[in-house]
C-alpha cells in the first residue's frame, strides 16, 4: 500500500520570530532535512513540509513547540534542536515544553538554570521527592551539574546549612604520589569538576566565602569516615569508583534533615581488576527501599556536542558485541 503524501505548513508572523526559531543560517531546517525524508520548502516566513502524512504532522508539531518556547523567551541552540528532533521521532514532543520550562533556579549572573531533557526533569523530580538519589548514566547528561544546582538552591533557601561535595580519589592512569604539592593539592584535580559547577552557579567569590565559613565543603571521600552529616546536602560524584565498603560508609553518614545525591557512570570504572564497584552493588541491593530512588540516564540525555552521544552509542554497541 502506497504511503499517503501530504502537505503541511507553518507560518511565522514576523521575520524576527522566524530567525529566533530557526537559528543561525536556518540551522533547524537543515537538521530537519537531514533527519526526515519529507521535503522542506521555504517561502519567506512560511515553511512547507511535503511527504509522508505522519512525518509532516510531526514536523509541523515540532515547529509549533519551537515557536512556543521562543515566545516564552527561550534561546535554543543546536543541541536543543537535535533533542527535539529525537523526541519527534519518538512521538514524545508533548513533553518537551514541560521539560524546557522546568526551572531549578538562577546562577549568580541571573541566568535561569533549566533542565534540557525529559530524563533530566525526572532526575530533578526524584531529587525533590527522595532523601537519597542515585543518578547513573553517561558523560554529558548533567548528573553532577544539576545535583550541584539543586544543592545551591537548597542552601540559598535555608533548607540546609551546608553543602558537602565529595568523590573518590581513584587514579585513571596517573598516580597520586607522582603529582606535585601537598595532599590537598594532590586531590584538587579530582575535585575540579565540582569546583567548576559551583563557580558557574554560585560565583567564584561566593564559593570562596562559603568555603571559609564552612557552608560548602569539598573533600575526598576518605574524609567522610566517622562523620554524621546533618542539615546537609551531600553529593558523591564519580561513585562508580567507590568500593562496596566505601559506598556503605558514605551512605551511613546520612543525618537528620539531610539529602544525598550519588552520581556515576558504570561504563567508566577505574577500580583495580576484580574489585566490584560500590555503585553497581548499590543498584542491586538498595532498589525498592522507600526514600531511595535510582534514575538512569540514556544517551538521549547527553547535552554536550552531538558527537558525544554518537561516541557513547558506538562504545555501547561495541561492548554488547564483545559480550
Amino acid at each position: 500500500m502506497a504511503e499517503q503524501t501530504a502537505t503541511k505548513k507553518w507560518v511565522f508572523p514576523t521575520n524576527e520570530e522566524a530567525v529566533q526559531a530557526l537559528g543561525p543560517n536556518d540551522l533547524l531546517l537543515h537538521l530537519l532535512s537531514q533527519a526526515f525524508s519529507a521535503k522542506v520548502i521555504v517561502r519567506g516566513t512560511e515553511i512547507q513540509f511535503v511527504g509522508d502524512e505522519e512525518e509532516v504532522s510531526r514536523l509541523q508539531h515540532l515547529l509549533s513547540v519551537v515557536t512556543t518556547l521562543v515566545r516564552r523567551g527561550m534561546q535554543l541552540g543546536e543541541s536543543d534542536y537535535r533533542y527535539m528532533i529525537e523526541m519527534a521521532h519518538a512521538g514524545d514532543l508533548d513533553d518537551v515544553i514541560d521539560v524546557y520550562t522546568t526551572e531549578i533556579g538562577t546562577t549568580y549572573k541571573g541566568k535561569a538554570i533549566r533542565v534540557k531533557t525529559l530524563g533530566q526533569r525526572r532526575y530533578v523530580d526524584a531529587i525533590r521527592r527522595n532523601d537519597i538519589v542515585f543518578g547513573v548514566g553517561p558523560a554529558g547528561t548533567g548528573k553532577t551539574y544539576l545535583a550541584v544546582a539543586m544543592a545551591v538552591m537548597a542552601l540559598k533557601r535555608g533548607e540546609v546549612k551546608r553543602i558537602v561535595l565529595t568523590r573518590p580519589a581513584v587514579e585513571a592512569g596517573e598516580k597520586l604520589g607522582f603529582l606535585p604539592g601537598d595532599l590537598q593539592e594532590k586531590v584538587d584535580p579530582y575535585l575540579r569538576p565540582l569546583y567548576d559547577a559551583l563557580h558557574d552557579i554560585y560565583g567564584q567569590e561566593q564559593v570562596i566565602r562559603a568555603l571559609e565559613r564552612g557552608n560548602i565543603e569539598i573533600a575526598p571521600l576518605a574524609y567522610m569516615r566517622g562523620r554524621t552529616l546533618e542539615d546537609s546536602y551531600v553529593i558523591l560524584d564519580e561513585a562508580q569508583n567507590t568500593t562496596i565498603e566505601q559506598m556503605k560508609m558514605f551512605l551511613t553518614r546520612l543525618g537528620f534533615h539531610s539529602k544525598m545525591v550519588i552520581t556515576g557512570d558504570v561504563t567508566q570504572i577505574d577500580l583495580p581488576t576484580g574489585r566490584l564497584s560500590g555503585l553497581v552493588h548499590a543498584q542491586r541491593v538498595l532498589r525498592g527501599i522507600p526514600g531511595i530512588a535510582f534514575h538512569t540516564f540514556s544517551p538521549s540525555d547527553v547535552v554536550r556536542h552531538h558527537l558525544v552521544q554518537k561516541i557513547i552509542d558506538a562504545y555501547a554497541q561495541d561492548q554488547a558485541r564483545q559480550g
